[in-house]
């Protein structure tokens, strides 16, 4: 994955993720005691949701920082540190479920992700999963990019947002069936009162690193103007997500 996690902040501010994440596991269908692989399973909070519905769960994830957390919380449960697009199950999976993961790895890397997935599914397994659409919070990002011309700076879009057709053919071309596609605009309310800071700082941290704390600081600042006429409504912060959710099916 191309960030490096506050894990603790993403724990205290921004549960939304994984409260949002638990309308997708409705997409999983798979029988009870199937093994069901959590991949970038972060603090645990949806592996544990999927123990509860009778699943033997196995929890991956690339930060230690969350893993930390995750075996602290549910103890009963296992957790390992993995790279998505190169893990090896010792058993294949029935299922793999992902929330809010796969935009964190690099376009470049998406094949062979989807490559790996595949290898680890038994036939007739299901992959479930959602995370950033075409489009997933365009008001920040461009407004951002913005910001940083303006001081002959370039702001990298280190994130990958697909449309339906483009992940469709990745999942065909690894043999996997699609069963269920959408993409939806998902406007998302922070927790916290200075929202859009909180979330550019724990969400868009690669095209900020280097930089001096108060240009950083003074491009915040001039983004959170620009958009307050658009995002804050009524006293919170909303940012424009845009999210794809999908099902497919190991078909060979």
């Amino acid at each position: 994955m191309n960030i490096t996690w506050n894990a603790e902040e993403y724990r205290d501010h921004f549960s939304f993720v994984h409260q949002y994440g638990e309308d997708v596991l409705s997409l999983l269908d798979a029988k009870e005691g199937s093994f069901v692989i959590d991949l970038g399973c972060g603090n645990g909070a949806l592996s544990a949701i999927l123990a509860e519905r009778g699943y033997r769960v196995l929890g991956l994830d690339a930060s230690e920082q969350m893993l930390e957390i995750a075996k602290s919380a549910h103890p009963a449960l296992t957790f390992q540190k993995a790279d998505a697009t190169d893990f090896t199950l010792e058993e294949k999976a029935d299922a793999i479920f992902s929330n809010a993961v796969l935009h964190w790895i690099d376009a470049e890397k998406q094949d062979q992700l989807i490559a790996n997935l595949s290898a680890n599914l038994k036939t007739g397994g299901q992959l479930v999963f959602e995370f950033g659409g075409k489009g997933c919070a365009e008001a920040v990002h461009s407004t951002l990019e913005q910001c940083f011309r303006k001081r002959g700076l370039v702001y990298p879009r280190t994130f990958y947002f697909p449309t339906i057709g483009e992940y469709s053919s990745i999942l065909e071309r690894h043999g996997l069936k699609v069963t269920y596609a959408v993409l939806f605009d998902r406007p998302t309310v922070q927790e916290t009162e200075d929202g859009l800071c909180d979330w550019i700082n724990m969400f868009v941290t690669a095209p900020f690193e280097g930089m001096d704390k108060a240009m950083k600081e003074e491009i915040l600042q001039e983004a959170k103007a620009q958009l307050a006429g658009r995002l804050h409504v009524n006293g919170k912060w909303i940012i424009d997500y845009v999210r794809i959710r999908m099902r497919a099916v190991k078909v060979e």
